[in-house]
């Protein structure tokens, strides 16, 4: 029996958001928030929103392709935010909440390409969504794993990440 198992890296805004929507879905195994795309080594939270590290909010995914496949999770990735607004999603504002897919070999290249085009018509306005070859992932600080299971009642969780599950279909 071969290993189905593959990694994801991807970026579209906050990383709460996104950890909060990949843990939800059936075949991924595990999602951690990092860090990806820019210069500095070990990048702190901090530095990363001072927008010089050059690096974007990511989560990296282990997920079952037997289960779910990579064009799956690409798909859950443009309808999860809006790949039409350059570093920005909703107020959060800056290169480190790009759209981006860090493709891990040709085949993910090939598929996050074929995705894009194929959801390019949903948008009124041009996708912003870099595809760029995978590199480094940094993990982030402890306290930003799993963040809205346990803050559920937090303000940005109450009011960004709760309704966005509630919208995609997928229990808060």
């Amino acid at each position: 029996m071969s290993d189905t198992r593959q990694t994801a890296t991807l970026g579209n805004g906050c990383f709460w958001c996104t950890e909060a929507v990949y843990q939800r879905l059936p075949g991924v195994i595990s999602v951690q928030p990092g860090y990806a795309g820019g210069r500095a080594t070990n990048p702190t939270y901090e530095q990363v929103c001072g927008g010089a590290t050059g690096h974007a909010e990511v989560v990296q995914l282990v997920f079952d392709s037997a289960v779910v496949s990579y064009a799956a999770l690409l798909e859950r990735f443009f309808a999860s935010h809006d790949p039409t607004t350059l570093n920005r999603q909703g107020a959060d504002v800056g290169t480190q909440y790009r759209s981006v897919i860090f493709y891990h070999d040709e085949s993910q290249r090939r598929v996050a390409a074929q995705v894009l085009a194929a959801t390019a018509g949903q948008f009124v306005d041009p996708i912003v969504t870099e595809i760029v070859p995978y590199d480094t992932f940094y993990p982030a600080e402890q306290y930003h794993h799993d963040y809205f299971n346990r803050n559920p009642q937090a303000g940005y969780c109450a009011v960004v990440i709760r309704p966005k599950l509630v919208k995609l279909g997928l229990k808060p």
